[in-house]
């Protein structure tokens, strides 16, 4: 009897010491879809900035349509805000005029790929490519050079990382969703926003949501009433002397 009552206690420890190390792992690999896979290191990109004043970035994905981008554009005139903009291949040779107003417009513009595609599935030349031949595209219209790239569906492997931080690329994604590509309401895209966003936030929108236009006047309103400011991803992100923590945060390098 004694030795089954032993028995029960040490499958109680091991089982206790089992659960504590599911959840000492499970905290320390959210965020950015973990840091580490097992005990190997994983490359991962910015989600967020590492800031103690109180500004975030507004960025916008462009893969499909131009029906709601000058209403975009107009709300980011009357606020005096310059976003950023993340254009596919076919989007900016489709729409070269968007491209250029956008770029006239003070907003920044970086490549969202070639082909919009699951990038995590290709080799190391089919990114260069991906990002060398959208980069041209958006650089022959701008004439400004291209160092931001944000991968379709927020995919991505330590191949793709690596790739684009030897092209000169900064591979960005984002830490706030407004989910605006489900064509959720105005009043529900703004409010996903306003209520994540911290110091040094990234946000994400898309240039052809059902309701994004309408959404952004409020969303720049309310944020700025609350103290914050915006400013282009490019101008937020540290350059060098950097690290990125397993949430994604882009710190300075102690």
């Amino acid at each position: 009897m004694a030795h089954v009552i032993k028995l029960k206690n040490l499958l109680l420890c091991a089982t206790a010491l089992f659960m504590l190390t599911i959840l000492s792992v499970s905290a320390y690999f959210t965020g950015a879809y973990a840091v580490f896979y097992g005990n190997t290191p994983r490359l991962i990109p910015i989600y967020c900035v590492d800031r103690e004043d109180k500004a975030v970035s507004i960025t916008f994905d462009c893969a499909w349509g131009t029906e709601y981008t000058d209403e975009i554009l107009k709300a980011l005139k009357v606020s005096d805000v310059r976003a950023t903009f993340f254009m596919v291949e076919f989007w900016a040779e489709k729409y070269p005029e968007f491209v250029k107003k956008i770029d006239e417009s003070g907003c920044e513009i970086g490549t969202h790929s070639s082909t919009h595609s699951y990038m995590s599935k290709q080799n190391a030349e089919e990114i260069k490519k991906e990002l060398t031949t959208s980069s041209e595209a958006i650089e022959e219209i701008t004439g400004k050079k291209v160092e931001l790239f944000r991968p379709p569906y927020g995919d991505y492997d330590d191949e793709l990382i690596k790739t684009a931080s030897e092209l000169g690329y900064y591979t960005i994604q984002w830490d706030v969703d407004s989910l605006d590509w489900k064509d959720l309401s105005a009043a529900d895209i703004a409010m996903r926003v306003i209520n994540g966003v911290k110091n040094g936030s990234i946000i994400l929108l898309h240039n052809n949501g059902l309701h994004t236009a309408e959404a952004v006047p409020i969303i720049l309103e309310t944020l700025k009433n609350r103290g914050y400011s915006f400013i282009p991803v490019g101008e937020m992100i540290y350059r060098e002397n950097y690290v990125i923590d397993g949430t994604g945060r882009q710190c300075p390098a102690k």
